[in-house]
């Protein structure tokens, strides 16, 4: 029998945790390193919900690894016993000119996906909550919903280590050097060789490899809970949203019934210098374009924040992920998966098997061409 391939994740948070489980779930041997600890409140797995979606509105070749993520959440919560996703539904909804509600429903033609068309007049019945406008689309995503992302996080890196990973909290590791046939971690306290390592620090990617061929954009993300004026919010039917245009927007109804969260897309959010040194604290005019959005499209919330955090995702440019082993002589044992462009979160089991197959066998079986780092050229 050959021995067990000893493999570093570096970074568990959203994707970390993910192919550490995957990994040990498979027989690896798994020492995991994190600068905090899973679950942290630092980074992209924050805020007590993230949207889960079959349909996809960047692009419908996600479908399929949406799928297969699909499968994993089901997994993972049977072998944990916890409730770390609830299927309630999403509502997708913008001008149906707009390139994503396109791309919404091709992805929903190409794969057969359980949804719902539905006009102004049913949606203001159904879901009073949400204002329309002329020449507007609403779609309801059926197998869709909302999941737990710090809770997923700490769930994950558990059951990992049950399986056997060693995890070594606020620990960060300052380089990651190839070596012949693996690569070496090292921490304040050292280093160690590994056969493998995957890298899914997120924000702190930059830092950690500064000779990366591809520009990822760290961003500062702003997420704010607001309390609803009416019982509409939190009826029978309870659905998360996102809004293509004319301000790219989502939110979450909260699972406690207190509140709705609400975020925003890339391009109105500030960029990051030195993710160490992030600014959590929000000033008075970056409320400006969630008021002039709650007036517009959700009149039933109070104007008035009852909560405000701050967080940081990695962005592309083209908004496609990095997933495969970095470039350069002897890097192929490095596995690198970033640059998820605010929407990972619910492909995140997924991508954790993915890491591990191309740890354990040097390829995997999902359809990754479209995001691969293998001879690409432009982030």
């Amino acid at each position: 029998m050959s021995a067990r391939k000893r493999v570093a994740v570096v970074g568990v948070g959203t994707m970390g945790s993910q192919a550490a489980w995957r990994l040990a779930r498979r027989g690896a041997d798994v020492v995991a390193y994190d600068r905090f600890a899973p679950g942290h409140d630092r980074s992209a797995a924050g805020g007590e919900t993230r949207i889960f979606r079959s349909a996809h509105f960047e692009d419908s070749r996600y479908v399929p690894i949406l799928k297969h993520a699909d499968a994993l959440w089901e997994q993972l919560q049977q072998e944990t016993g916890r409730e770390l996703r609830r299927l309630t539904g999403c509502l997708l909804m913008g001008p149906t000119e707009h390139h994503q509600m396109a791309t919404v429903l091709q992805s929903i033609a190409e794969h057969g996906l359980d949804h719902e068309v539905i006009d102004a007049e049913a949606l203001a019945k159904r879901f009073p909550q949400y204002r329309l406008e002329d020449g507007d689309a609403a779609v309801l995503d059926r197998r869709a919903g909302f999941i737990r992302p710090e809770l997923t996080v700490q769930t994950a890196a558990r059951r990992a280590e049950q399986l056997g990973a060693r995890i070594h909290r606020y620990t960060p590791v300052r380089e990651i050097t190839p070596v012949a046939g693996g690569a070496e971690v090292s921490t304040d306290s050292g280093s160690e060789r590994f056969d493998a390592v995957v890298v899914t620090v997120g924000p702190w990617v930059n830092d950690l490899l500064p000779d990366l061929p591809w520009e990822v954009e760290i961003r500062r993300i702003v997420s704010a809970w607001y309390a609803p004026t009416t019982d509409a919010w939190f009826g029978e039917e309870r659905p998360a949203f996102i809004r293509t245009a004319p301000t790219h927007c989502y939110g979450l109804p909260s699972p406690d019934g207190v509140s709705v969260k609400i975020g925003l897309s890339r391009v109105l959010h500030r960029l990051v210098g030195d993710p160490n040194a992030l600014d959590r604290t929000v000033q008075p005019e970056e409320l400006d374009i969630f008021t002039e959005l709650l007036g517009r499209h959700l009149p039933d919330l109070y104007p008035d924040p009852t909560r405000l955090s701050v967080y940081m995702e990695g962005y592309t440019e083209s908004s496609r992920p990095l997933v495969g082993p970095l470039p350069g002589a002897g890097d192929e044992n490095v596995i690198l998966l970033a640059g998820f462009s605010g929407h990972g979160f619910k492909l995140s089991p997924a991508f954790g098997d993915i890491a591990a197959d191309l740890a354990l066998d040097g390829h995997t079986d999902q359809p990754i061409d479209f995001m691969t780092t293998l001879g690409r050229t432009a982030a």
